[in-house]
């Protein structure tokens, strides 16, 4: 240690010293001191590692005292992703906090008890909060401490970003209000130890959406986890197999784009949300958070095809290329890839208006 540096210390010291001997001074937050680098410089320190829920093959989804976003359309499935990590950490007995701006205690809990979570560890470990005012009243704020402080929760949900801003008196257009939104309430929890996860929407327009959710570009912008994004593929509901991709949106902390695989618009493949309500029962005790699985660059887009096939039986009459870019979802690209092995195969005619010749009914697998 030089000179210059053992000087600089004992100033830095002196300063704290001093601190203590001013007026209010002691158990007051102080933040504007350097920090200890030792633990950096000694090669101690180490990144924080996602450990909150997880993915079926065991890697976690959200990093521990550190704020997140899932974001969707509605149906996408983002309250079930965040209740299936839920159920995750309640397997582990450890403690989730529910503040739910947007709903009600039934719907939420009845969707963890399909997820297979029995009633004597909701009771235990799943703590739901439904406010009606705003957190920085004084005894909201020291009910919210008082549970934070008694459960110690890993997780810490907050459904509704939109509504919770509102009843707060902040707009969710404007980023000075979500600065501040964000040290009220994710901050709040994310100091506590957990892991603070928002479940905010997406804006209807696709095109212009990138990798925001509703309102200003601080919501991405202040997160200090990840921010994952929920396309939706098959829907879900009772009797159905839903589908939705994970895509991460950001990642500040950089351990989860290792465990991805590429994508579009700056984005990664996380994950798929599979939650599986076929059975007789009615159960989602399938749900899962399955890891993505690169697929063969080389192989038919059969789902696509199944779906202009289908397309095309509603009009005898055929349809133009570019109508039926407009009527199937999916990708321009790769709907035009699957219309040309439908015309390799015999299935619709080479000429405009396209016409079906004979229905094609192939193993659907995703494109």
């Amino acid at each position: 240690m030089t000179a210059a540096t053992e000087d600089t210390r004992c100033h830095e010291e002196d300063l704290r010293d001093g601190y203590a001997d001013d007026e209010g001074g002691e158990g007051q937050q102080r933040s504007w001191m350097p920090v200890d680098l030792t633990d950096v410089l000694d090669g101690i320190w180490a990144p924080p590692e996602p450990t909150v829920g997880q993915r079926s093959d065991g890697i976690g989804l959200f990093y521990p005292g550190k704020k997140h976003t899932l974001s969707s359309e509605s149906e996408a499935g983002k309250t079930w992703f965040a209740l299936a990590a839920a159920r995750d950490e309640i397997y582990r007995e450890n403690h989730v906090v529910y503040v739910d701006f947007e709903d009600d205690r039934g719907p939420v809990v009845g969707r963890l008890m399909t997820l297979g979570v029995d009633n004597e560890r909701i009771h235990e470990f799943f703590h739901y909060i439904r406010p009606e005012a705003p957190v920085f009243l004084a005894p909201n704020t020291a009910d919210i401490d008082a549970v934070l402080n008694r459960y110690e929760p890993t997780l810490a949900i907050i459904d509704g970003v939109t509504e919770a801003m509102t009843l707060h008196d902040l707009n969710p257009l404007d980023n000075a209000d979500c600065a501040k939104f964000g040290r009220l309430v994710p901050r709040r929890l994310a100091e506590s130890g957990a892991a603070a996860v928002s479940l905010d929407h997406v804006t209807k327009s696709a095109e212009g959406r990138g990798r925001y959710s509703i309102g200003a570009v601080h919501k991405l912008n202040g997160l200090d986890g990840a921010a994952y994004t929920l396309d939706n593929r098959h829907p879900f509901g009772f009797g159905l197999k839903g589908v939705s991709t994970i895509r991460i949106a950001k990642d500040r902390p950089g351990q989860l784009r290792k465990h991805a695989l590429p994508g579009g618009g700056g984005m990664y493949w996380f994950a798929d949300l599979i939650l599986d309500e076929t059975s007789v029962e009615g159960r989602a005790d399938g749900a899962q958070i399955a890891a993505p699985v690169a697929r063969d660059p080389d192989a038919k887009p059969t789902i696509l095809m199944k779906r202009l096939s289908d397309e095309l039986a509603k009009h005898p009459d055929g349809l133009a290329q570019r109508v039926l870019c407009d009527l199937v979802t999916g990708k321009a690209e790769t709907i035009r890839i699957a219309l040309s092995y439908l015309r390799a195969g015999g299935y619709v005619t080479d000429k405009t208006p396209h016409k079906l010749l004979k229905p094609y009914g192939g193993e659907e697998s995703e494109a």
